[in-house]
């Protein structure tokens, strides 16, 4: 019973793409802060139910819920499940994304404006009633998206840093309802991080560009150069727990945002 009742004070975080990547590393992060995180996932549920154990290991309760946030139906459930596991919301991340995947956008040319605009945006309008003063909202995303239309792209990912600039400046327009209930933003951009698809995109298109960019923000092409996703991890749970960041603060992972070339 004191166990239980321990638990259910921790305060409560839902980690969206929680299986792999940088969200796994996120769940983790904040289970050693002594966070209960709730984590979403499409389709691989062992996967996340790995996370979820690690979490457990780490003394914090966890919980999976697989969906995919682009569906109605899925994003009533997922909420549905977390008001019954917790009832409450102290942290959102917003961390899930796509556009790479092919047979989804061959089937739905819009898919990335979808995942990475329109569904955290109705996630954050859905959770928002779960949220009181002192909550936090952590939008992730990644240099190239943070600054999409002033710097140079990686045609392949060009779509993805598009659609998550816009989900972006759909978050930030909903400034004003997160600060009627004293619930503030925080903004995680992270340069290529190892352990992600997107070293291995870039090598597709031009075998030296990771080396290049390990280059400029490390001076050495050994990896370990760029940031990895505990990292992004550690940025994400201090933007959580630091309540000195102002509303709307942007921290910076990786080589800075100048160091990203600009458009000509």
């Amino acid at each position: 019973m004191a166990d239980e009742q321990a638990t259910q004070q921790h305060p409560v975080a839902l980690v969206t793409g929680g299986s792999r990547g940088i969200g796994a590393a996120t769940v983790r992060a904040l289970a050693a802060r002594s966070y209960d995180v709730a984590l979403t996932y499409r389709n691989k549920s062992a996967r996340a139910e790995k996370v979820a154990a690690q979490a457990r290991e780490l003394g914090a309760d966890a919980l999976t819920i697989g969906g995919d946030m682009t569906q109605t139906n899925d994003l009533t459930r997922l909420l549905e499940e977390l008001r019954a596991w917790r009832g409450r919301l102290d942290a959102l991340i917003l961390n899930a994304s796509g556009g790479l995947e092919r047979d989804l956008v061959a089937a739905d040319p819009a898919y990335p404006l979808r995942i990475n605009r329109d569904a955290q945006v109705a996630l954050l309008d859905s959770a928002l009633p779960l949220m009181g003063a002192g909550g936090v909202v952590v939008f992730v995303t990644s240099h190239w998206a943070h600054l999409y239309g002033q710097v140079e792209q990686v045609p392949t990912y060009e779509p993805v840093a598009a659609s998550k600039h816009a989900g972006e400046e759909a978050i930030l327009a909903r400034r004003p309802s997160l600060a009627a209930r004293g619930v503030r933003l925080a903004i995680v951009t992270g340069d290529v991080i190892e352990g992600t698809i997107t070293p291995k995109l870039i090598a597709r298109v031009g075998p030296t560009l990771t080396d290049d960019r390990r280059e400029e923000i490390g001076g050495s092409v050994a990896v370990g150069a760029l940031p990895s996703v505990d990292d992004m991890a550690r940025a994400i749970a201090d933007a959580v727990t630091n309540a000195t960041l102002a509303d709307g603060a942007v921290s910076v992972v990786g080589g800075a945002l100048d160091s990203i070339p600009r458009l000509r």
